[in-house]
């Protein structure tokens, strides 16, 4: 596959040359969106740039950036990508300690930090960091600490720079080659420390040129992204934030993950990239707001997801619905999908992409129906991520598709996923050990997925290895698929399912607060807390009878014996989850041990 680019940053200036004054990200400043123009984001990137180059920043050097999604990261991103550096993400989300593993490890001469709280958790741990010579804050501070400088203050400095040594920065921007690292990202580790993915140029570039193989002819010059997804995940680097650049598309910036329902309105985007908690958020929500209304209202929903049903075939192959079925989809579209459509601030939507874990099918299939289109990929950090993804007429829920051209994917005897292809990571950042223990013999990049793939190509993943639950008798089970099956349930909001070396299968879930209470109190239970909520037995009832409906068409074994409710969610912040929201079920099991016990009790005789 030749390449047009030999860096990120060479396309990126290609882009600024040929779109100039059109709009090339829009931010929320003063309570509206503002649009900025490709040569006003270059002119910040080259004043950056300055800066980083006037601090002795040299090729190969690595910058830490840890910020939230805001267009400061694309210029910070920009500017370390052209003068050859190495941009060295951390999650926004990330505590002290990580943000010290991170900077450490990678041996970053500089961190950028967003605000004040970024900028004191770096300030915490700063002793610690030998190689870090100056940290770079977003934000105007009123106190400044030593070692510290303000972007408004690095853009003077780098424009000094530029001043005097005139062509630098194209000097700089020519020498990066293809083979160049571009990036360290941190795996998100749900055990020990993450490790640090080395990806390229060429990694990325190749990854933009397999999706616009497929996705190319699918873009218009007027379509807008909206950006929400950490750009510390490769999803969003690649496919929300490279993929526009590639195709000289607008790209607005989400305030935060929970203004994201105001913001889709806002913005009503033409192409949406998101991980599954967004569609099972807004799925819980259509049917805990229908699950009240009453009347006609009431029999048009009802009959509006009877039209869906029949249309999954028809979306799913891209063709429109015939006869009485077209008329059908016409008439509740006027009534009922496009008024909901726009409502959720899709209503100019062509299509989503799902990514980053798995989608359930009673998600994807209820979003097909109505003609929202959403498209479930697969890949990792590793693999720069996309190697699979449906594409349009040829979708098929449950699936994450054919691998992209140039993809290579085989199962390995013992069912794990290997991938070969020019996406696939350079190795681990000073792990030797790890990077020759990912790969096989033949140089496949072993996923730690297992999947299957059907006579079209079609991949299915079907859990991970360090997941795979063994029971006592010795089945081996994939505790996801039996969890995306239960979360279907409109009263469960969270679940871990149990059964490691045990005799059975039991869980650990976190209702859907909002629709229990709203159960319980129609059932006339009295309660003053959530723990009195789940301590009471007609909600355990209710509980029970859920789990047993979503998994009735499981194996025997694979049924959930006992489960126990839990009275607060699962987050990031609490440890439970990790930045891209999978489960840490090694911690789950260790800070819930106690209750986990309590599901197996010691037999008679033991």
């Amino acid at each position: 596959m030749e390449k047009e680019y030999n860096s990120i940053g060479e396309m990126f200036q290609d882009q600024v040359k040929k779109l100039q004054d059109k709009a090339c990200v829009a931010a929320k400043m003063g309570g509206k969106y503002v649009d900025i123009s490709w040569k006003e984001m270059d002119a910040l990137i080259r004043k950056l740039a300055g800066y980083l180059m006037a601090e002795g920043i040299k090729k190969g050097d690595r910058v830490a950036l840890f910020s939230p999604n805001r267009y400061e990261w694309w210029v910070a991103d920009q500017a370390i990508l052209s003068i050859g550096a190495v941009n060295v993400p951390i999650y926004a989300t990330n505590s002290a300690e990580e943000a010290r593993y991170v900077i450490d490890h990678s041996g970053s001469k500089i961190c950028i930090v967003a605000t004040e709280d970024h900028l004191s958790w770096v300030l915490a741990v700063k002793k610690k960091l030998k190689a870090l010579k100056r940290i770079l804050i977003f934000d105007d501070i009123s106190k400044k600490p030593a070692g510290v400088i303000t972007l408004k203050e690095a853009y003077k400095k780098g424009e000094a720079y530029n001043a005097k040594h005139k062509g630098e920065f194209e000097r700089r921007l020519k020498a990066v080659k293809l083979k160049d690292m571009a990036t360290i990202i941190y795996t998100s580790g749900t055990t020990g420390n993450p490790k640090g993915v080395m990806l390229s140029h060429d990694n990325f570039l190749s990854n933009l040129y397999q999706i616009k193989a497929d996705f190319g002819n699918m873009f218009e010059d007027d379509f807008t992204f909206l950006s929400f997804l950490p750009l510390s995940h490769s999803l969003e680097r690649t496919a929300g934030y490279y993929m526009p650049v590639a195709a000289g598309l607008k790209v607005a910036f989400a305030e935060d993950f929970s203004t994201i329902q105001q913001n889709l309105q806002e913005i009503r985007p033409h192409v949406l990239i998101s991980v599954p908690r967004l569609y099972e958020k807004i799925h819980a929500g259509i049917l805990s707001r229908v699950a009240d209304i009453k009347g006609i209202k009431k029999l048009i929903f009802k009959w509006g997801m009877s039209v869906a049903r029949r249309n999954l075939p028809y979306v799913c192959q891209n063709k429109k619905p015939r006869g009485i079925l077209a008329l059908e989809y016409k008439i509740i579209d006027k009534l009922f999908y496009s008024k909901l459509k726009a409502a959720l601030g899709l209503d100019r939507l062509r299509f989503a992409v799902s990514g980053g874990g798995p989608l359930s099918v009673s998600d994807a299939e209820f979003f097909l129906g109505m003609g929202i289109v959403v498209l479930e990929g697969f890949g990792l950090t590793e693999t720069t991520p996309v190697t699979n993804v449906n594409r349009p007429g040829e979708i098929k829920p449950g699936s994450v598709g054919r691998p992209l051209v140039e993809t290579d994917i085989k199962i390995s005897d013992e069912g794990e996923i290997l991938i070969k292809g020019p996406q696939v990571m350079m190795g681990y950042y000073k792990n030797r050990k790890a990077t020759r223990e990912a790969f096989t013999k033949d140089g496949y990049f072993r996923t730690g997925d297992i999947g299957t793939i059907d006579e079209q190509g079609r991949l299915y993943i079907t859990g991970r290895i360090k997941d795979i639950i063994v029971t006592a008798g010795g089945k081996n089970i994939s505790p996801q698929n039996i969890e995306n099956s239960v979360k279907a349930s409109k009263y469960i909001e969270q679940i871990a399912v149990i059964g490691d070396r045990r005799k059975y299968l039991s869980a650990l879930v976190i209702p859907n607060f909002a629709e229990v209470e709203k159960w319980a109190k129609k059932q006339g239970i009295q309660f003053s807390s959530r723990q009195e909520l789940i301590n009471d037995s007609r909600v355990n009832d209710l509980i029970a009878k859920e789990i047993e409906k979503y998994t009735k068409n499981f194996a025997r074994v694979e049924q959930i014996r006992k489960f126990k409710l839990l009275d607060a969610e699962w987050t990031q912040a609490t440890g439970e989850l990790t930045p891209t929201l999978k489960v840490k079920r090694r911690v789950i099991e260790q800070k819930y041990a106690a209750e986990i016990e309590s599901m197996y009790p010691p037999e008679k005789g033991e």
